[in-house]
């Protein structure tokens, strides 16, 4: 079994483990209503994606006082 000859000091493990940091998403707008919606998602307000409508979007209703 292989076992490490050095110690890994701490700067070595930081800068080993510099790239696992998370990047930050980006949003792109609809091509027919222009709200922003994430990459390779359908559009959640007109249930648009890539020019067809694959979702139906959910109509809100306003509640009776």
């Amino acid at each position: 079994m292989g076992l490490p000859s050095q110690k890994r000091t701490k700067s070595s493990k930081k800068r080993r483990a510099s790239h696992f940091a998370l990047k930050t998403s980006k949003a792109n707008l609809c091509a027919k209503c222009q709200h922003p919606i994430m990459p390779h998602h359908a559009c959640k307000h007109c249930g648009f994606y890539k020019g067809r409508e694959i979702v139906k979007p959910k109509i809100k209703v306003a509640k009776k006082k």
